[in-house]
């Protein structure tokens, strides 16, 4: 049998700038700062076993270097091909220790290849973006189940998987929601997102927003953050949207509200944040301007219907880094950035520290929760405990300089009682 590789990174010799970078991001993440100086004194991970699929960043640099600190046996691999940095990938290895498998721009094979390395030393904790750990373990590597206590995961689409695999009796252990967490979409799915997708899209194309139309496809949490940051730079913003509730705000916030089919003939650039499949189609290809941006902020890139836009094109190249310029028969351009994948993170560098690190605090202590409950939990998907939620928040504000009012005896009183009126 094959040994397997104990890392597959780009270039040991980009360590120490991914070092320097995972350092600048510290600076600020002074939530998982405090929480990795506890780790550090009482070992709460001591001896766990934890593989992680995430993207590998500096700030997941952090997070790594947090759970090692608690003790934890720490391997970790992309959670998509395109959101690697690879100099953080080295960093990890090389200084930290940390095994990871992980290359920018990985094939599909190479990509399965290192989710199998991050689970080779049988892991009791898996920490998903995108619920691809937990898939691989239920449907190639059910071996490891008996050794699993639970596991965490980060986004929108993970969790819709997960629940699909809850309510079809096969996931096999408890899963934290971390994406559920108040301190987790409140901001970085809004403000993050709504950030990090702008970046993306401007680094690809350079393209000015103020003037142009912006097409957002979902207005959850991270549809209102891209919404609002590109009418806060002079965009004219159209969303689109299957939730009438959701809708109907979007429409009360002041943007424009229809069907993909009529958006697709004012549209400039169009954003994917639905995390379900062809929100984008070949009929929508069909009538799109010339020169119309595509671009995806969900999880997989299967938001937009790529081989539908293949088999409409005659034509094909790579314009700019991250920009593929599709050519139709009639002669309209269409370009298609990041390949389809999360453009925040395949053309910039994902979310800002400062969000991630209420998300990846949510991360460490829920592994630490786990650890500590889960003979008491079933093989199903938890939020994140109030609890914790409202520490980060509460250790957030106080990094922050920001006092907050607390309750009087009097308040608690009224509050817990029914016989007081008017």
């Amino acid at each position: 049998m094959e040994k397997l590789m104990d890392y597959d990174v780009k270039d040991l010799a980009l360590a120490d700038r991914g070092r320097d970078k995972i350092d600048w991001a510290d600076q600020s993440m002074p939530v998982l700062r405090l929480i990795k100086e506890r780790f550090e004194r009482e070992k709460p991970l001591a001896g766990l076993r934890i593989s992680a699929c995430l993207h590998v960043t500096t700030e997941t640099g952090n997070l790594a270097r947090t759970l090692q600190a608690g003790g934890a046996d720490v391997r970790l691999c992309a959670s998509n091909p395109l959101s690697t940095q690879d100099e953080v990938a080295a960093a990890l290895v090389k200084h930290y220790n940390i095994p990871v498998f992980a290359i920018k721009g990985e094939d599909n094979k190479t990509y399965y290849s290192h989710i199998t390395s991050a689970l080779a030393h049988g892991p009791q904790v898996t920490m998903d973006d995108g619920a691809d750990l937990v898939t691989t373990v239920l449907s190639e590597r059910k071996d490891l189940i008996p050794n699993l206590i639970g596991g965490t995961e980060e986004t929108t689409t993970g969790i819709i998987r997960l629940r699909s695999m809850a309510a079809e009796k096969v996931l096999r252990f408890p899963v934290i929601a971390v994406n559920d967490a108040d301190t987790k979409h409140l901001f970085d799915n809004r403000y993050g997102t709504g950030q990090s997708t702008v970046d993306g899209i401007l680094r690809a194309t350079n393209l000015l927003l103020a003037g142009n139309t912006v097409v957002v496809a979902g207005y959850g949490w991270c549809g209102r953050g891209v919404a609002s940051r590109a009418r806060g730079m002079g965009a004219t913003v159209i969303v689109t949207e299957i939730n009438p509730v959701r809708a109907l705000e979007a429409l009360m916030d002041g943007f424009l509200v229809m069907p993909m089919e009529q958006a697709v003939q004012h549209g400039r650039i169009f954003v994917t944040l639905t995390g379900n499949k062809h929100v984008i189609r070949r009929e929508h290809f069909e009538r799109m301007q010339d020169g119309a941006v595509v671009c995806n902020s969900g999880h997989f890139n299967v938001e937009i219907q790529i081989p539908a836009l293949e088999s409409l094109a005659v034509g094909k190249r790579r314009i700019r880094d991250f920009v593929d310029e599709y050519t139709l028969a009639d002669g309209r351009r269409i370009n298609l950035l990041g390949e389809g994948r999360l453009i925040n993170l395949a053309a910039a560098e994902g979310h800002p520290a400062s969000v991630m690190d209420m998300s990846f605090a949510n991360q460490a202590l829920s592994a630490e929760y786990l650890v500590k409950h889960h003979k008491e939990l079933e093989n199903q998907v938890y939020v994140v405990p109030v609890e914790i939620d409202r520490e980060i928040a509460r250790l957030k504000l106080k990094a922050m300089g920001t006092c907050i009012d607390t309750l009087t005896e009097e308040q608690v009183q009224y509050l817990s009682s029914w016989n007081e009126g008017t």
